[in-house]
């Protein structure tokens, strides 16, 4: 039996590690669909809640935040200036209008507060 535990406890590890290092090594492709990333990003997040491996929500927007293209440089300067704090949904959703705002101004981000 303690055997089996421990067999268990090390594919455990091995899944915690590679969802681990898909979350912190995702990045968006400049362009391509921000609500994509985000939901890829949320799934990822979802698979983390293991107590085991429970990254604090901090951390999970932080790493959200610094998986984005610089187009969204200003995105990230406001909401940290702004001591904003949003459930990981609501950070998506705001990520989604800023990406709106940017493809109808045609600009790249800059000079675009939210």
């Amino acid at each position: 039996m303690h055997r089996m535990k421990e067999l268990y406890a090390i594919q455990d590890r091995h899944i915690r590690y590679a969802v681990t290092k898909a979350f912190f090594d995702l990045r968006m492709i400049e362009g391509s669909s921000v609500l994509e990333h985000g939901v890829m990003m949320l799934s990822l997040v979802e698979k983390l809640k293991d107590p085991q491996a429970d990254l604090e929500k901090e951390m999970h927007v932080d790493v959200i935040l610094q998986s984005l293209p610089p187009s969204f440089g200003q995105f990230i300067i406001n909401y940290n200036m702004n001591g904003l704090e949003k459930s990981l949904y609501q950070l998506i959703n705001m990520l989604v209008q800023y990406e709106a705002t940017i493809e109808k101004s045609g600009t790249s981000g800059r000079g675009i507060n939210f």
